[in-house]
């Protein structure tokens, strides 16, 4: 394991790994923002009113006897 540190600066590596490790945890936490389930600033969204959409068929007019 020591070899390994001979070939890289201990100092410089653990500064890349923060940054890295920073910029996934941003990463990942703009991508729940962007969602309506995990997005905890502006809350869940809610869904827009589908009553009209689920709404029954009307009744069938008879046809005209001719």
């Amino acid at each position: 394991m020591w070899r390994i540190w001979r070939l890289f600066d201990p100092l410089r590596a653990m500064v890349v790994q923060g940054i890295f490790l920073f910029g996934l945890a941003a990463m990942i936490h703009l991508i729940l923002l962007s969602t309506n389930k995990f997005n905890w600033l502006d809350g869940a969204k809610k869904p827009v009113a589908t009553s009209a959409q689920n709404a029954p068929m009307p009744a069938a007019v008879p046809a005209a006897k001719s």
